[in-house]
């Protein structure tokens, strides 16, 4: 198989145009279809739709997809592998996350994992949204929510329940819930696109929907209206972690139901040929998470 074809589809996958993708690699658009064809018919498959106006992979194009990637990265490990001037992990790691854990957990990390392998470079997308990570070529992403079925890969990194908490003076205040449905009597602060907490009875997954004067999009301003006083949030351990130990939160605990059990998760396209820098990432990750 043809590299340097198979280099060229990526470009058109991530481009989304054959003009674009000739542009880049500084060859006409009639030689980028007839060497996206000339791969097409090698694999005896058609791997993009293409019309006047787009470019869309087909399911069989989404399949090879992470392949092409292994491919590519397989060949750039192999020349770094015999280059005097590489030493540990090569290329681009693409990583996406939860901005309040990446935040707190991966940025951290990503000074010491430059200064030990300078032929790596780093890109994280810190984000509450769930990105389609084979369609953007992202290596790694963290996931906190239960992990729906998929054809990914998934690795635990670490127990992450969820946590109902306030802050002591909004407790002093307010008085402290000691059941679930107490929760009404009081502000709930949420994140703006769930609208229940759920919690575990009886083994069953119970949710309760909540109301409050405040909402966000993201951990980070939950928490801290949370943090000011405002009123009581449900997060994830990973979340508070830092404000429970110095005691500017408390944990609430419920007579009649227990904190929902969540994991901190790895997903990757796969592990066929899976990249050092990637390996290396999600071990250093697991090892950072263990130690605090």
């Amino acid at each position: 198989m043809n590299l340097q074809d198979v280099h060229l589809f990526l470009m058109i996958t991530e481009t989304s145009s054959l003009t674009q993708a000739a542009r880049r690699l500084d060859i006409s658009p009639m030689a980028v279809s007839r060497r996206l064809a000339a791969l097409e018919q090698e694999l005896g498959t058609r791997l993009l739709q293409r019309t006047t106006r787009s470019v869309s992979l087909t399911q069989e194009g989404a399949e090879f997809l992470p392949y092409a990637r292994a491919l590519l990265e397989a060949e750039e490990g192999a020349r770094a592998l015999f280059s005097p001037e590489t030493k540990g992990a090569v290329g681009l790691l693409r990583v996406t996350a939860p901005s309040g854990f990446g935040r707190r957990n991966i940025l951290p990390l990503v000074p010491t994992l430059l200064s030990a392998n300078p032929a790596l470079r780093i890109d994280v997308q810190l984000s509450e949204e769930v990105v389609d990570i084979v369609g953007r070529g992202i290596d790694v992403a963290i996931r906190i929510a239960p992990l729906r079925d998929s054809s990914l890969i998934a690795r635990k990194l670490s127990d992450n329940p969820r946590v109902v908490c306030a802050s002591p003076a909004y407790l002093q205040k307010y008085g402290v819930p000691e059941t679930l449905s107490d929760l009404s009597e009081h502000n709930c602060l949420r994140l703006t696109n769930v609208l229940q907490w759920t919690f575990e009875a009886d083994g069953q997954s119970s949710s309760s929907t909540v109301e409050g004067r405040f909402s966000c999009s993201n951990v980070d301003g939950v928490r801290e209206l949370c943090v000011q006083g405002l009123g009581i949030a449900q997060l994830t351990w990973w979340d508070v972690k830092k404000e429970l130990s110095e005691g500017s939160l408390i944990e609430l605990t419920f007579t009649d139901v227990r904190p929902q059990n969540l994991s901190v998760w790895a997903l990757l396209p796969t592990t066929r040929y899976l990249p050092l820098r990637v390996s290396l990432f999600v071990d250093e990750l697991k090892a950072s998470l263990q130690m605090q």
